[in-house]
């Protein structure tokens, strides 16, 4: 994706990273509503940039052909995704296309953002991406692998294999978490998870 062109130093940002439902979206919730911090969230965005009538999308059905849409003309998540996490050249072909438009998105919202702000940016691939850079802390949301795999399996409705060429598109847990600032354990109940990002939240102000 390339590191933001207009990214101000003196933003306090905090990268949110972790795996495919680790619990990302729900740290990132509780950020927005308990300390109302602004939440950037790449997911958001790679949604935005496939939106009907955007050039993305054309180049999806250009490359799959008209059978990668929906009725409506969205494009179909579910169809892709079984399209490139099975290959992984289509994979990289599809990253080339839309890491520059969420890449633009980031950059559009960070300008609006004032100098002092702390705000999160939700990258689930920030490390297989190389955006260390774009942050100045690093948090990873992390579960077991045997949770995370079964947290998939019933939030998407996958079959294990399926599920299983996700988890293998991304970094390991471990191997994320080694390079983390901050890990939050999303492995118990929600109680569990907010105290830690409570916790981690006073240190990083703290260090301000």
């Amino acid at each position: 994706m390339g590191a933001p062109n207009h990214l101000n130093p003196a933003q306090r940002r905090i990268g949110l990273t972790g795996g495919i439902a680790t619990g990302k979206s729900t740290v990132a919730d509780y950020l927005r509503d308990r300390y109302q911090l602004p939440i950037l969230d790449a997911d958001r965005y790679a949604r935005e940039v496939v939106a009907v009538g955007s050039p993305v999308l054309q180049s999806i059905r250009d490359r799959y052909g008209a059978s990668i849409l929906l009725a409506d003309g969205q494009l179909d998540r579910q169809k892709l995704g079984a399209i490139i996490f099975a290959d992984p050249t289509e994979r990289q072909w599809l990253e080339q296309q839309t890491h520059p438009a969420i890449r633009a998105c980031f950059e559009r919202d960070l300008a609006q953002l004032p100098a002092e702000a702390t705000v999160v940016l939700v990258i689930p691939l920030l490390f297989e991406a190389g955006l260390q850079s774009w942050v100045q802390e690093i948090w990873v949301v992390a579960c077991p692998p045997e949770q995370q795999c079964d947290r998939l399996i019933h939030r998407d409705r996958l079959p294990v294999t399926e599920a299983e060429q996700r988890l293998a598109a991304q970094w390991p847990l471990t191997q994320k978490c080694e390079q983390a600032d901050i890990v939050i354990d999303n492995s118990r109940d929600r109680a569990f998870t907010f105290q830690q990002v409570d916790q981690a939240l006073e240190r990083s102000f703290s260090q301000i």
